[in-house]
């Protein structure tokens, strides 16, 4: 796995949120949880939202990523498939998930969603800090800043 594909496979797992959206569907914020091991991204909804009725479909997804804290910006693109598996739900749940959902993971209005990812436009940087120590030292300099890496990983 190359080294960019580790970084934002490391770094995804620490961010909480994102906007995700499928098909013509708008982007909506939504918690994920990361499974580097498969390479799916994945996700806890209620039927009847436009995520969840995208998925039952299969829909061409796009998840969005900024996180000054974990230095990662990433556009995610791939497909939605719902996904009915207990087990996974009962790895996934947690106190996030249950603020929506009345009767828990069992609530029948839950939906589990997998996100595959098939390819990613990812930028990571070493923080907000550092970012300005480089603008600063431009601006003093004659150099460009180090803005960090770049790059397209495909899945």
């Amino acid at each position: 796995m190359s080294s960019l594909k580790n970084t934002f496979w490391d770094r995804l797992a620490d961010v909480r949120t994102g906007m995700l959206s499928a098909d013509t569907s708008r982007a909506v914020p939504m918690s994920h949880y990361t499974d580097a091991e498969t390479g799916n991204i994945w996700f806890i909804t209620a039927n009847g939202t436009d995520v969840a009725t995208s998925a039952t479909g299969g829909a061409k997804a796009e998840y969005i990523v900024s996180s000054d804290k974990e230095g990662l910006y990433a556009r995610i693109d791939g497909t939605l498939s719902a996904v009915t598996d207990p087990d996974k739900l009962d790895e996934l749940w947690n106190a996030v998930a249950a603020a929506w959902f009345e009767d828990g993971k069992r609530d029948p209005d839950t939906q589990l969603v997998k996100f595959t990812p098939n390819q990613a436009e990812v930028w990571t940087t070493d923080g907000a800090l550092s970012f300005l120590y480089e603008i600063a030292k431009a601006n003093m300099t004659d150099e460009s800043p180090d803005a960090g890496n770049h790059g397209t990983i495909t899945f």
